[in-house]
């Protein structure tokens, strides 16, 4: 677990300076909202080989749905599929506080926190099951 200011500070960088945003076009993407606070993420996937080459996203939201979106695009660029469903079990088992942080998150760690505010859960996951959409899309 990190320190409660760092971990702020992560997510404040995130939500106002956030990487992985723009769109990639002719890939597959998938859109999702979060009815309850109004947040909107879609997500873009290029996935070649068996391997996510780039995900990228848009949307509006609070600080926790951006920052969110824009470290999944830092910590699965480059992984292979089952690697990136690998690590995306263990943020959401962490984000819904069914499992302690795990180092191999990286800055997700970060968002830790998120387990103990059930009503924000949804905000942090939203990107994540915006990829998950995308990916069941068509892939060479």
């Amino acid at each position: 677990m990190l320190p409660e200011a760092l971990a702020r500070q992560i997510i404040t960088d995130h939500s106002q300076h956030p990487r992985g945003r723009g769109e990639i076009a002719g890939v597959p993407h998938a859109t999702r909202e979060n009815p309850g606070c109004g947040d909107q993420v879609t997500v873009w996937a290029r996935v070649e080989g068996g391997r996510l080459l780039e995900v990228r996203f848009t949307g509006r939201g609070c600080a926790i749905s951006q920052a969110s979106a824009s470290l999944m695009t830092q910590a699965l660029a480059g992984k292979g599929l089952e690697e990136a469903r690998a690590l995306a079990a263990r943020y959401r088992a962490m984000v819904m506080g069914e499992a302690p942080p795990d180092l191999a998150l990286g800055d997700l760690v970060a968002l830790e926190g998120v387990s103990r505010l059930h009503a924000r859960r949804k905000c942090a996951l939203l990107a994540w099951q915006a990829l998950e959409a995308a990916l069941a899309g068509p892939h060479e």
